[in-house]
């Protein structure tokens, strides 16, 4: 039971992680570069592919990251039940859900016909404000269960 519940605590910090990394990317790279496309409509195409890949990839590691944690401060003992997985937990969880309704209407939007350059960069700097919160709630989660995880071997 012990190593599962290790394992537990690594796949969620490990997942929480790749959510900061893929949060981190899309703010400074993808989305900044997508504003360099020269004209709206392949810009919004674009846009609305990576909203919606990225939704996917956001949301599963999320789930991944909170169920582990989750279950690792169930199925520790008393003794060793410490409240950051929990905290750890709950900010994998706030960081996937932020937002959890935006990227449909979004997406709808940028693939009507009738799209501009400025509806464009609006969204994707609005989407680029998005994933730099998520990517700094999901930082503090990582490392809080970096931190975690480290005070529990010593």
């Amino acid at each position: 039971m012990a190593l599962f519940v290790t394992t537990c605590k690594f796949v969620g910090t490990i997942s929480l992680g790749l959510l900061t990394g893929v949060s981190y990317t899309l703010s400074t790279q993808s989305l900044p570069s997508l504003l360099t496309l020269p004209s709206a409509r392949p810009a919004a195409y674009t846009l609305a592919q990576s909203t919606r890949l990225a939704t996917l990839h956001i949301r599963t590691l999320a789930a991944i990251s909170t169920i582990s944690l989750g279950l690792a401060y169930a199925l520790s003992p008393s003794r060793v039940r410490h409240p950051y997985l929990l905290w750890t937990g709950l900010t994998a969880a706030v960081s996937g859900g932020y937002k959890f309704m935006r990227p449909t209407a979004l997406i709808a939007e940028l693939e009507s016909e009738d799209v501009n350059g400025e509806q464009v960069e609006r969204r994707a700097r609005e989407q680029q404000w998005v994933e730099m919160v998520r990517g700094a709630v999901s930082g503090v989660g990582f490392v809080m269960g970096v931190v975690g995880i480290w005070g529990d071997g010593a």
